[in-house]
């Protein structure tokens, strides 16, 4: 699988996901076969202006490649300037565009999702940023504005006509959010129309539907988001099931609370224990997911302030779960 000249050696990417693909998660589903990651969605405005929390939404670690960092907005101009310094501030394999998200704070400014009903104006931010960065651009698209407004055919070959390296589709429309089935048939679609690579997107949690997506939309690679949260491993599950392997069996409690406190401790080393832990209350939850008898922990969770707190409350899932 290649997008431009990257080679990726896995077919399975990591989903940008605000809160939740951090240095220190990312490393984690990499581990378990993840082959691209992207980071965080990133403001281009913040990011021209050097915003503190929005540059510490760029660390990677030197492991982390290859690398694709998220932007948005939708200034040509502040795109184009955005893209080149996220490209100098990490040397990120791949910049991808976002054109997909549905968040009414996104959208209300005119960007994410709110692009594709601005098809010319789509365009000319993709052909800024090509022209900005001297790596693969791709463009990540949902379905279309609404049901009324499915579009996804035109902006993905316009992206492509603009020089973008890939696509990714989700297959629902902002105004769905995340509800319904997503319409891998319309990927399928884009993926007959275009020649450059088509990612998945949407519904896929598990090696069932990893299988499924694939059939279905022959797409050359597919992304996981919220299946993977608090669980890495579907992944290395994926994976498996992809290259016709026996998919092994779930990770045990102490897998889970081992890998959970590895994420943690990485997130704390790269933006302090306060943060780390208080981000971690949500993500130890997400690893519990399923568990029986787990709900009093992931209570618990809810009160975690320091990575001792973190020691504390796995020596005792360890005891009463595993």
């Amino acid at each position: 699988m290649h997008i431009g000249s990257i080679k990726i050696d896995s077919l399975l990417a990591l989903a940008p996901m605000a809160g939740v693909s951090d240095i220190a998660f990312r490393m984690a589903c990499r581990r378990q076969g993840a082959g691209l990651t992207y980071s965080e969605m990133v403001s281009s405005q913040a990011l021209c202006y050097q915003d503190s929390r929005t540059l510490d939404l760029l660390k990677r670690s030197g492991d982390d490649h290859p690398f694709a960092v998220q932007i948005f907005g939708h200034d040509p101009e502040i795109m184009a300037k955005a893209a080149k310094k996220a490209y100098d501030l990490t040397g990120a394999e791949i910049i991808d565009i976002n054109m997909g998200c549905p968040t009414p704070k996104i959208v209300s400014n005119g960007d994410g999702a709110a692009l594709m009903r601005t098809p010319e104006l789509a365009a000319r931010i993709v052909g800024a940023v090509v022209g900005a960065v001297p790596v693969p651009v791709t463009v990540k698209l949902r379905k279309g504005w609404d049901k009324g407004s499915v579009n996804v055919l035109e902006l993905a070959k316009t992206a492509q006509d603009n020089g973008a390296a890939a696509v990714c589709v989700h297959g629902r429309t902002a105004r769905q959010f995340y509800s319904a089935a997503a319409d891998w048939d319309i990927i399928a679609e884009v993926k007959r129309s275009l020649s450059i690579p088509v990612i998945a997107n949407g519904d896929i949690y598990d090696s069932t539907t990893a299988l499924r997506a694939l059939s279905v939309t022959g797409a050359d690679m597919l992304m996981i988001g919220r299946g993977s949260f608090g669980y890495p491993w579907v992944f290395r599950e994926c994976l498996c099931a992809l290259l016709g392997k026996d998919v092994p069996p779930a990770p045990t409690i102490e897998e889970r609370c081992d890998t959970a406190v590895r994420q943690f401790e990485e997130a704390a080393a790269a933006k302090g224990e306060r943060t780390a832990v208080l981000e971690a209350r949500k993500h130890y939850a997400w690893y519990l997911k399923g568990i029986p008898y787990s709900g009093y922990y992931k209570e618990k969770t809810t009160k975690l302030t320091t990575l001792d707190d973190i020691y504390s409350i796995t020596k005792l899932i360890k005891r009463d779960l595993g």
